[in-house]
């Protein structure tokens, strides 16, 4: 009688072919794009190692508060704080804040010189904060070539400091050219670090990237960097996420002291930058708030774009707004 035939001979091994090579494609969709166990970014996995700031604090009004908000986390070891350009700022609204004129500006200089003040103001003068580069690796038409700065070389001399498998999280509010050349500079760096990003925009639907977004167009170069490493832990919290993170300028005046130096700091920056506005989306908070809290965002693993290295990286998909909200303004409140 013979073996029994579920396929037509003609049809049975291009039908087996086409039945696996679906599998395939499922299983790796489920590995891909699958949520992240809040477990795997638990706030006592910051305490082994480090965090890292690297922030264009003169850009906009979110930065400041996202600096104040990482700072006066307890039990957080911050390894520094440096500074960051933002050479496609719109200089004119630069101008309108009355402190630096538009001709020849020097935006990291603006971000270093905030960093400083608020360090001051918090009484944090020893968390060392290094100047960043003042515009992006490479060329206009692409290039990897480093741009050398205190910055970069702070975040591979803390590195070195780190105990045995101990991390360096570097998070970065702003252009990705400090982190991007200190990886340039010494590709060791890779596997002891761990980035978070706020940038581009992600559709988690299509699975498609967007880097028409500002952070990335002030290094696109960097963001490809980042992106085109085989092996680097990369997060990214896309714009798309934070839309509804948004704050009341009288909820947030309430929440801060006038008596204390820093919370007077963040009233007069919102003041100066966006004086017309009662409410503010605070984009660097939400990144700053997900790092610190990791169980109020989801992370999902999600393919790197067409252009780039194909693998795996991780983005966040949702914040939980409402507990983001009340963990910040109560963090503010209950500041000794």
């Amino acid at each position: 009688m013979g073996e029994r035939q579920w396929f037509p001979s003609h049809l049975r091994f291009p039908a087996l072919l086409k039945f696996y090579r679906t599998i395939l494609v499922i299983a790796f969709a489920a590995a891909a794009f699958s949520p992240v166990n809040a477990n795997e970014e638990s706030f006592q996995a910051l305490k082994g190692g480090a965090i890292w700031i690297d922030a264009d604090t003169g850009n906009e009004t979110d930065d400041l508060y996202a600096l104040f908000r990482i700072l006066i986390e307890p039990g957080v070891n911050i390894a520094g704080l440096s500074s960051a350009h933002f050479n496609n700022a719109d200089l004119v609204a630069v101008e309108k804040w009355n402190q630096y004129p538009t001709s020849d500006i020097d935006t990291v200089g603006i971000s270093q010189k905030l960093n400083e003040s608020l360090l001051k103001a918090m009484d944090l003068p020893s968390i060392p904060h290094p100047l960043g580069a003042d515009r992006a690796i490479g060329r206009a038409w692409g290039g990897t070539d480093a741009r050398d700065s205190a910055a970069a070389r702070g975040m591979i001399a803390a590195v070195g400091k780190l105990p045995t498998g101990g991390k360096l999280r570097v998070v970065c509010l702003g252009a990705l050219t400090n982190i991007a050349s200190a990886l340039t500079l010494d590709g060791s760096i890779a596997d002891h670090i761990t980035i978070y990003l706020l940038g581009t925009r992600y559709d988690k639907a299509t699975r498609i990237w967007n880097k028409n977004e500002f952070n990335i167009r002030n290094d696109l170069n960097a963001f490809d960097l980042l992106l085109d490493h085989p092996t680097l832990d990369l997060v990214v919290m896309s714009t798309n996420t934070v839309r509804g993170y948004q704050f009341k300028k009288s909820a947030m005046f309430a929440a801060l002291s006038e008596a204390e130096p820093a919370e007077k700091m963040l009233q007069d920056r919102w003041e100066e930058t966006n004086p017309e506005d009662q409410a503010r989306i605070l984009w660097d908070v939400a990144l700053v708030q997900a790092v610190l809290r990791p169980e109020l965002a989801t992370l999902e693993s999600a393919p790197t774009p067409p252009e780039n290295t194909p693998r795996s990286i991780r983005a966040y998909t949702r914040i939980d707004v409402p507990a983001m909200t009340a963990d910040l303004l109560g963090s503010f409140e209950d500041r000794p």
